[in-house]
């Protein structure tokens, strides 16, 4: 699933190519991905140029000169492209947004959507998430205060949407790593020390992450040599019996609250 790097990689990108250019026709190939009518989506979308994109955790918002917003949660087997027919990947599209001979393709939206709000609708519909671990005012204190109410395991916390937000499975597991403690452990168990230690790894490894395009490897249009580029990057995630890159033991792969979960245990205390 995309996460905060991902999000915030396509931000960039998309600002890059889609913005300020009206939307010629607008595709609902699945109706269960936007949120309400086919004719109302169109009618609200098409001729309409989009001002900016940005981001809200795992969100995009692509912001139109109307004042709606198209409100984007990739979910699990998200992912978009922008170019034309004949580069489009073989894959089923759920709605394609068309700016002339490129379109914009959302593919797998089988458990995510977008979906035309009011920007007061989606302000509601984000009101619940959690701060944003890359703002200034996210600082180590504010991660203790956060977390040190809870009385769970390190990573189902971490990645609770409504504790800290956009932080998900593969940037958990990494900056557990990073501050070289075990995502099992119980957070009334950690010092001080170690919430200080988790702040910085969650900087250093967010941006690094956000630096190298993250870990999503299908590129938003041909020649993107951006996105993807953290993934041979990855410490841990999904390194399962693979040797640690510091110490060789093997990556211990288990499961944990419904999520595998992917550490050291020479290296994380």
């Amino acid at each position: 699933m995309p996460e905060l790097p991902e999000m915030e990689t396509y931000k960039t990108l998309l600002n890059q190519t889609v913005v300020r250019r009206p939307i010629e026709a607008v595709d609902i190939q699945r109706e269960k991905s936007i949120n309400v009518p086919p004719d109302e989506f169109v009618r609200r979308v098409r001729n309409r140029a989009i001002t900016v994109v940005e981001r809200r955790a795992k969100h995009l918002l692509f912001v139109l000169d109307s004042g709606d917003v198209l409100l984007l949660h990739l979910m699990l087997g998200g992912w978009m492209f922008y170019g034309t027919e004949r580069d489009k990947p073989d894959r089923t599209t759920q709605v394609v947004l068309s700016f002339g001979e490129r379109s914009l393709y959302f593919i797998g939206l089988r458990l995510g959507y977008l979906h035309v709000l009011t920007m007061q609708e989606a302000a509601r519909k984000l009101a619940g998430l959690g701060p944003e671990p890359l703002e200034p005012s996210f600082t180590a204190e504010r991660l203790r205060q956060l977390l040190g109410r809870k009385r769970t395991a390190l990573k189902p916390t971490m990645t609770d949407q409504k504790t800290i937000a956009g932080i998900g499975n593969c940037y958990a597991d990494e900056i557990c790593f990073d501050a070289r403690i075990l995502p099992t452990r119980k957070i009334e168990t950690l010092a001080p020390e170690e919430f200080a230690a988790l702040h910085r790894s969650m900087n250093d490894v967010l941006r690094a992450a956000i630096r190298f395009g993250g870990y999503m490897e299908n590129p938003l249009f041909p020649g993107d040599a951006l996105t993807g580029g953290f993934d041979s990057r990855c410490a841990v995630y999904d390194r399962g019996g693979e040797p640690c890159v510091r110490c060789g033991r093997p990556i211990v792969q288990e499961e944990l609250a419904s999520r595998k979960v992917f550490y050291c245990v020479h290296c994380q205390r």
